[in-house]
């Protein structure tokens, strides 16, 4: 008898327990999780440093307060104090240019200097069960490829990103400033719930990532 209850609380605590509370893959961003359907934002990644929340190549973050200096403001010392590397949209020609496959707003947080190897956690709440096409807002210079876990378990393959490098783009820099947006990268199914989604860096690297879209 105290077998079987002590089976029912542990199965109770696992189902009522989210998911990300029994793995060690960090917490959600400010408490708060990112929602499928939906984009989810690169740079909301979770809470709980190297190895827990992210992996990355190095410990400084390249982007806030490196090359967007610590000025006090949120969009250039966002995050970094982290490894993660994260800059945002800027105009004069930089993420507003005319090799842009598409539009792009400015003021838009997103991850880049990406490395093969790196990894990144987002907890998800999934809110309907079904299949869900995957797109992606992103820049790459020259082809690379990425992959989802969910709970640890691979979903994908490798998913090859498509370059936006422009040979006709005279400014060296600009070619990892080229946008454009992968409406299908592939198409998966997801079970109602909260999930640790991962996203690990497969190829090339030299890509930034803006967010994923869930639809």
């Amino acid at each position: 008898m105290k077998t079987l209850l002590a089976a029912f609380i542990v199965l109770v605590f696992f189902s009522c327990t989210p998911i990300y509370k029994t793995m060690n893959a960090g917490i959600p961003w400010q408490n708060k999780m990112q929602q499928i359907p939906g984009r989810v934002e690169c740079e909301l990644y979770n809470e709980g440093g190297e190895g827990i929340a992210y992996h990355d190549s190095d410990s400084i973050n390249n982007g806030s307060g490196k090359l967007n200096p610590a000025n006090g403001t949120y969009l250039n010392e966002f995050r970094m104090k982290e490894g993660v590397d994260i800059s945002y949209t800027k105009e004069h020609n930089i993420d507003n240019n005319p090799y842009n496959k598409v539009p792009r707003d400015m003021g838009q947080l997103y991850v880049g200097w990406t490395k093969p190897g790196e990894w990144i956690n987002y907890t998800v709440k999934v809110n309907e069960t079904r299949n869900y096409q995957i797109g992606l807002m992103y820049t790459a210079n020259g082809d690379g490829a990425i992959s989802l876990d969910l709970d640890g378990k691979a979903i994908t393959g490798p998913l090859k990103v498509t370059s936006t490098h422009d040979d006709r783009d005279t400014v060296a820099w600009r070619q990892w400033h080229h946008w454009n947006k992968a409406d299908s990268l592939t198409t998966v199914k997801l079970k109602k719930g909260v999930h640790i989604l991962t996203l690990h860096v497969v190829a090339n690297g030299n890509m930034n990532f803006d967010y994923l879209e869930f639809r």
